[in-house]
């Protein structure tokens, strides 16, 4: 953060910059356009392109796109695979039951597409608007009047090398100066996280806990395929002291979506989530489900589920958050994508009215009398019963769901770095070799990500102390960085006959599991230079 702009840079100026083009940000362009046609509004996007760095599973709940575009049908949303069954399932080592479905999780009404095509249309939408979109600029700093009022944003210099020195084609960031700026960069935003500790937009208000999601794309026979067909797991192979499940979502032609999240609040250092994706597919059920198959995609990205206890302060002086930046995901029913464009929305209508104030105190009022505050307060306490297992957390959600949620309490969230066991304390987990036909490692993973960052730049991934990984995270918690990443990011590295932490920032596929669960809160993502990343297709 900075008080003074630096003067070097250009400048343009805004009515509105959006950080971040996910289904949050494009929603709220779209809606302030909407609005008033002559609001200039720009978005600012660190993927490649629009959707390049969007995954979700993806059953999308239609609701607040039928609000923003009710045409939609006619101006080709991707939207052409309609959910048409669901199966909740709990596994045992070897054996599927089947279980009453969740009235959360029910589908009728929704569809499985791909976010990344979703967002690209929401793009042509916008633009289509007046609205002006930058995809490949990260925005790297927060800038401030003399009063403390966000200013705007900075996006970040480039041509930095490596030991960061301005190379031949080093160029300044731009300065985008804004009336308001709104953040929304995703779950756990690097300039967010900045934003929620300035403000103090915490204060008063539960930790935020998170997942990671693990995703995979399989094409697999004809004869195994169920166009729309919904799956939901729980159960093997997690214990049953942490949260986690699985999906399998059969798209169109012959694709499927199978993913895995594990709850980042888990307990032991030696578990790994990419690896407990790998296992779960060893499952008799879902094994004779992939046989014969082929993947084809790869990806993985941490999600907000603390659910309304974990909203942060939404708004501030001279800008406001929205969509997973804040939290908005309604973890009982596994979506969040229809909470972040309705967030948006609700943001737009609020800064359409008050754009020339210092704050738009409109918007947390709007919320909270939306469907979506409604819907949220519903599920309130269902992710945080979790937290004293599995069983307590099915029977608290069984209860909450016939009528539970009309009681006056809400359970409080805890932080996820502060939840690992001592690696003395706990039983390592052997994970058994990858087969490279059912199950892979991370870096022929990673190369489905289609990940690339320019190499001759400074490392994107911060170590605020660099002698902590060996001198602490390595004897106390058999350093969890090794297995928590899902790109094989971090490794330990011996030579000489010492120890030395490696960080492979190549890999790295923007999931920020590193900036959440690291036990030491040591490592600090920033977004890398030009655009940087996965470039995801169809996920």
């Amino acid at each position: 953060m900075t008080q003074e702009p630096q003067q070097t840079r250009d400048s343009m100026s805004y009515d509105v910059v959006i950080v971040g083009g996910g289904p949050a940000g494009l929603s709220c362009a779209i809606r302030l356009k909407q609005i008033n046609p002559d609001l200039t509004v720009c978005i600012l996007e660190k993927g490649s392109e629009i959707g390049a760095h969007l995954l979700s599973g993806a059953v999308f709940e239609p609701r607040a796109l039928n609000e923003l575009i009710p045409d939609w049908k006619e101006k080709g949303a991707p939207l052409t695979c309609a959910a048409t069954s669901d199966e909740f399932l709990f596994l045992t080592e070897d054996k599927a039951i089947k279980l009453p479905n969740p009235p959360q999780m029910h589908n009728k009404g929704n569809y499985i597409i791909s976010l990344g095509a979703l967002g690209k249309w929401l793009a042509e939408q916008a633009e289509g608007l007046g609205v002006e979109i930058y995809p490949g600029f990260a925005a790297t700093e927060i800038l401030f009047h003399e009063d403390g009022t966000v200013r705007g944003v900075a996006t970040g210099d480039m041509g930095i090398s490596k030991e960061g020195e301005k190379t031949a084609a080093y160029q300044p960031g731009m300065e985008l100066h804004a009336k308001h700026t709104v953040f929304s960069e995703g779950c756990h935003g690097s300039l967010t996280k900045q934003l929620i500790k300035h403000f103090n937009l915490r204060k008063n208000v539960s930790p935020q806990t998170y997942g990671l999601g693990i995703k995979e794309i399989w094409e697999i026979k004809p004869e195994n395929h169920k166009q729309g067909h919904v799956v939901h797991t729980m159960g093997w192979p997690l214990d049953s002291a942490t949260y986690g499940g699985s999906w399998c979502y059969h798209m169109e032609g012959n694709l499927i979506s199978i993913g895995y999240v594990v709850g980042l609040d888990y307990q032991n250092p030696y578990l790994s989530p990419f690896e407990e994706m790998q296992r779960h597919k060893t499952h008799p059920h879902f094994k004779k489900l992939l046989e014969g198959g082929k993947r084809v995609s790869y990806g993985a990205r941490a999600l907000v589920e603390g659910g309304l206890a974990s909203l942060p302060k939404l708004t501030f002086p001279g800008g406001l958050l929205i969509g997973d930046s804040a939290g908005f995901l309604n973890v009982a029913k596994i979506k969040g994508n229809h909470a972040a464009m309705k967030s948006g929305m609700l943001a737009a209508e609020a800064l359409a009215t008050q754009i020339e104030e210092k704050e738009c105190s409109a918007y947390p009022d709007l919320f909270k009398k939306s469907w979506l505050h409604q819907e949220l307060y519903k599920v309130r306490n269902i992710r945080a019963g979790f937290h004293k297992g599995r069983f307590f957390g099915l029977i608290h959600a069984a209860f909450q769901t016939i009528g539970g949620w009309m009681l006056p309490y809400t359970l409080k969230n805890h932080a996820d770095y502060a939840q690992l066991e001592k690696a003395d304390l706990v039983k390592p987990i052997a994970y058994p070799k990858p087969d490279s036909v059912l199950t892979f490692d991370r870096l022929s993973s990673v190369f489905l990500s289609n990940t690339n960052h320019e190499e001759d730049q400074p490392c994107h991934l911060k170590l605020k102390d660099p002698s902590i990984p060996i001198k602490i995270n390595l004897p106390q918690w058999a350093e969890p960085a090794q297995r928590y990443c899902p790109a094989g990011v971090y490794e330990i590295i011996e030579e000489n006959g010492e120890k030395h932490f490696r960080i492979n920032a190549q890999n790295c596929v923007h999931c920020k599991t590193c900036d959440i669960k690291d036990p030491s809160q040591n490592i600090n993502w920033t977004p890398p230079q030009g655009g940087g990343g996965p470039n995801y297709t169809g996920m």
